[in-house]
C-alpha cells in the first residue's frame, strides 16, 4: 500500500525498450538451447548469399544475439538506463527507428567490408542511444557541449581502441551506431522545434 491506501502498481513505461530486452533475453535462451545455431541463423551478420531471405532478416536480427550472459548483460544495462528516458522524449516509433535504422546500417556495412567477421549485440543501438540522449537539449542554432564531449569521448575511445587494441570488439558498429543516433537525434529535434 502506497500513500493514503493507494496501491503501487507497476508501469509498462517503455514498450519499444522493454520489448527489445525481452526479445534479445529470449533470444539468448534460444542460442544456449540450440548451441548457437539459431544466432548463427537469424541473429548475426556475416557474408552469405543474397539469394538468400536469412541474410535479410539477419541484417535487422543481428542486434537482438549477443555471444554471452556479459555481452547482454552489458549492453542491456546502458540501454535500460538511456532508453526510457529517449522513449518517452521522441516516441515508441521513433525509438523503434532509430534501432531498425542502427542495425541495417551496422548489418548492411559488416555484410560488404567484414566478411569474415560475424557480427551481434546491442552495442551499436546503445551508442545510437548514448549520442541521441547528448542531444535531447538541443536548441535552434545551439550545439550542446554535452553532445561534443560525449561524441569525442567515446568515438575517440573506439578510434584508439581499433586501432591499439586488438579485441573481440567492432569498434565501427559502435562509431556507425553514434552516427546514426546523432543523425537521427539533430532530424528529430530539428522536426520538434519546427512544429513549435
Amino acid at each position: 500500500m502506497g500513500n493514503g491506501g493507494k496501491k503501487i502498481r507497476l508501469s509498462f513505461n517503455s514498450p519499444v525498450i522493454l520489448g527489445f530486452t525481452l526479445a534479445c533475453f529470449i533470444v539468448l535462451i534460444l542460442d544456449k538451447v540450440t548451441g548457437s545455431a539459431s544466432t548463427r541463423a537469424f541473429f548475426s551478420v556475416y557474408r552469405s548469399s543474397l539469394a538468400s531471405p536469412f541474410t535479410y532478416i539477419r541484417f535487422f536480427g543481428h542486434v537482438l544475439g549477443h555471444a554471452s550472459w556479459d555481452h547482454f548483460f552489458g549492453n542491456i544495462m546502458m540501454l535500460l538506463v538511456v532508453g526510457p528516458l529517449l522513449e518517452e522524449k521522441y516516441g515508441s516509433a521513433n525509438i523503434l527507428f532509430v534501432i531498425l535504422t542502427t542495425a541495417l546500417v551496422t548489418g548492411v556495412i559488416n555484410f560488404i567490408f567484414f566478411p569474415h567477421v560475424q557480427l551481434l549485440g546491442a552495442s551499436g543501438v546503445v551508442f545510437a542511444f548514448i549520442l541521441l540522449a547528448s542531444l535531447t537539449s538541443i536548441e535552434e542554432e545551439k550545439i550542446p557541449l554535452t553532445f561534443i564531449l560525449v561524441a569525442l569521448i567515446y568515438i575517440g575511445q573506439q578510434v584508439y581502441d581499433g586501432i591499439f587494441i586488438r579485441d573481440n570488439v567492432s569498434n565501427l558498429t559502435h562509431i556507425l551506431g553514434g552516427i546514426v543516433g546523432s543523425g537521427l537525434g539533430y532530424v528529430m529535434n530539428k522536426n520538434k522545434m519546427n512544429r513549435y
